[in-house]
């Protein structure tokens, strides 16, 4: 497992995750919201889709023993900061 993982919104709108030091790489996961979806939850999205990712990896970590901290996130700086 990667030491730090990265969320991202993807030129189709997706929010992925993916590992930082695997720029090129597919996304571990990704999320897609459908238009009815981005249009109730009001621009909030992206925040919902973090919470879910980190959550998830959070799981696994705990499943695995490992210990996952916020700081395991980055966003690059080109990107949409979605954290």
């Amino acid at each position: 497992m990667a030491r730090f993982f990265e969320i991202v919104e993807l030129s189709n709108g997706d929010v992925a995750l993916r590992r930082a030091d695997d720029q090129d790489g597919d996304a571990l996961v990704s999320i897609h919201f459908s238009d009815d979806a981005r249009a109730s939850l009001q621009m909030h999205h992206l925040d919902v889709a973090r919470v879910m990712l980190e959550a998830g990896v959070r799981k696994v970590g705990e499943l695995s023993g490992m210990e996952v901290e916020r700081d395991d996130f980055d966003t690059p700086e080109y990107q949409q900061r979605l954290h």
